[in-house]
């Protein structure tokens, strides 16, 4: 389940940078969240 919502915030953060459109920090924070939740998972794994 973390690996699914890691991947649709990484795409949807690919699609903010595609798009120009981003909602100041908070996609990039989100970008942030993604990538450590799936390091904790494969760190875990």
């Amino acid at each position: 389940m973390l690996e699914t919502i890691a991947v649709i915030l990484i795409i949807l953060w690919l699609l903010g940078l595609v798009s120009a459109y981003t909602l100041g920090g908070f996609i990039h924070i989100l970008l942030v969240i993604a990538i450590v939740m799936l390091l904790l998972r494969f760190i875990r794994r």
